[in-house]
């Protein structure tokens, strides 16, 4: 009997640990309709970070994102601070929570920037171009 109740007892703790940590990924239109359910959850939300508003202090900073017409104020207090691709433009996650004074409160900050890997303006996607064609050997067939 003992082993029935350890085995209740440990499930209990593994399912309500997953449901403590389980995020759910909204765009900022969803967030804005969620309502009040919006409060009660962890959340994660992506957007683009609109240019110029970026305000660090530390480990911490305060932005804004964008999602077509949509603008979600974000406040970032982590452990850690942004990644260095956090910057004006780049494309962001911000995880954590939603306030009632209408600002995301991110925990963890997630961001890339989106033309550091796309290919230059007017070049042939697979051609290498720049330092990479220097470096290239020659192509069979071309002395």
């Amino acid at each position: 009997m003992a082993i029935v109740i350890i085995l209740v007892v440990i499930a209990a703790l593994a399912v309500s640990g997953v449901r403590a940590n389980k995020s759910y990924y909204v765009t900022i239109q969803e967030l804005d309709a969620m309502g009040s359910k919006a409060y009660a959850r962890n959340l994660r939300v992506a957007g683009n970070v609109l240019p110029g508003s970026i305000r660090h202090s530390g480990t911490n900073a305060e932005f804004v994102l964008v999602e077509n017409a949509n603008q979600l104020r974000v406040s970032y207090q982590g452990e850690e601070p942004p990644p260095d691709t956090f910057k004006d433009n780049s494309q962001a996650l911000a995880i954590g929570t939603y306030g009632r004074d209408g600002v995301f409160h991110a925990t963890q900050l997630q961001a890339k920037c989106a033309s550091k890997y796309a290919p230059a303006p007017g070049a042939k996607p697979g051609v290498a171009t720049g330092t990479a064609a220097a470096m290239a050997p020659p192509a069979t067939g071309q002395q």
